[in-house]
């Protein structure tokens, strides 16, 4: 014989108030954690790029690359920072806006000979999928790796806190 749902067992009561607390208790601390995240300052995509526009050099023709990117970091969606070496980095502007820059998790650079060469290599966004999606490089510019993080540190010591009024418009 099949049992009505409210005859349940004391056993599967139980459990059932246990999954309910547990899944309330997962929901108030994502909630803490989404309301944390949104507190934090964060530059918009012109400041930050701004930013490492301010910290680098003239434009170069190439620069040598060895098939590894020690990290990167999107400046919106035509632009991005590539660290070849911890002390090495590389401002890309690219010929236009590259879809899913800001979003990917990955991305790759094409080079011949060790090199990567302005208006002739791209970056690879990884997609989703298994496409990869080619975003040509116009221009390449050294960054001053030093003065960037430089100001990274200072740009996050001189914002205001999320829960205090701005000076700004008064």
């Amino acid at each position: 014989m099949i049992g009505r749902p409210d005859c349940e067992s004391p056993e599967a009561a139980v459990a059932q108030s246990l999954l309910r607390r547990t899944v309330l208790t997962a929901c108030v601390a994502l909630g803490a954690l989404f309301a944390a995240c949104s507190s934090t300052p964060r530059m918009s995509d012109a400041d930050k790029y701004a930013l490492y526009d301010a910290h680098a050099g003239e434009a170069v023709d190439h620069f040598r690359y060895f098939g590894s990117i020690n990290g990167w970091t999107p400046l919106g969606d035509s632009a991005l920072a590539v660290w070849t070496r911890p002390s090495e980095a590389w401002l890309l502007d690219l010929a236009g806006p590259c879809q899913d820059l800001a979003f990917t998790n990955a991305i790759g650079l094409t080079s011949s000979m060790s090199r990567v060469n302005a208006r002739f290599d791209k970056v690879l966004v990884r997609n989703r999928g298994s496409i990869s999606i080619p975003c040509h490089i116009r221009q390449i510019r050294a960054l001053d790796v030093k003065a960037v993080r430089a100001a990274e540190r200072q740009n996050a010591a001189d914002a205001p806190p999320m829960d205090q009024p701005s000076d700004s418009g008064t």
